[in-house]
């Protein structure tokens, strides 16, 4: 039986002590895009890092998984889910990628298997992602999954030595199932079988 975390191109699995490295150079590619700038870390915290979620159990609905590519077995990237807020049924995400592992469509992947478990699995009704306005590469693949822009917020983030503006993009269950389908197993089911179209947080 295919694993639910198993895509055509990623798998998202546990973080391991052994992946420190690989988080180590996602915060180097960070810093050379730009993007939010950090005092520097030592190799000896990543590694505890990576040791803490190694074991850590999930905080409710909030965790982080590692994006393994599976024709390599290579770390390229990061995804995982934030402020889940189980009783307004509305949770963030967000994702990493390597500089060397962008515009493969692992980024993409990842984020729907992720999504679909939110949706299908834990029935939430809303994902919302907050992006940089100058971040084009990733406001163009949120559009092609399917999210709406909900807010601009003009120059409400600061770095590389100016303000950015800030872009809340949203997508609901029903409209992500319409475009990417939902795909659960169920206990009900036999081994192997799989149920499409399973009833998500908004029981499309």
């Amino acid at each position: 039986m295919t694993s639910f975390w198993t895509g055509r191109r990623v798998r998202l699995r546990g973080v391991e002590p052994e992946d420190w490295t690989a988080f180590m150079g996602f915060a180097v590619d960070e810093e050379r895009s730009g993007d939010l700038l950090y005092p520097p870390r030592s190799a000896e915290g990543f590694r505890a890092w990576t040791k803490e979620q190694a074991v850590a159990k999930a905080d409710g609905d909030c965790f982080s998984l590692a994006v393994e590519a599976l024709d390599t077995g290579q770390i390229v990237g990061a995804v995982g889910s934030h402020f889940a807020d189980p009783r307004a049924g509305r949770f963030e995400y967000g994702i990493t990628m390597g500089a060397g592992h962008r515009r493969k469509g692992y980024a993409t992947e990842a984020v729907v298997m992720l999504l679909r478990f939110m949706f299908a699995e834990r029935r939430y009704h809303k994902c919302e992602a907050r992006i940089f306005g100058c971040n084009e590469a990733s406001l163009a693949m949120h559009r092609r999954l399917g999210f709406t822009e909900e807010g601009h917020l003009r120059d409400h983030v600061f770095f590389a030595g100016r303000h950015h503006d800030l872009v809340v993009m949203g997508i609901l269950a029903d409209e992500f199932v319409q475009l990417h389908g939902s795909t659960v197993v169920t206990p009900c089911t036999s081994p192997g079988s799989v149920v499409s179209g399973a009833a998500g947080a908004s029981g499309p």
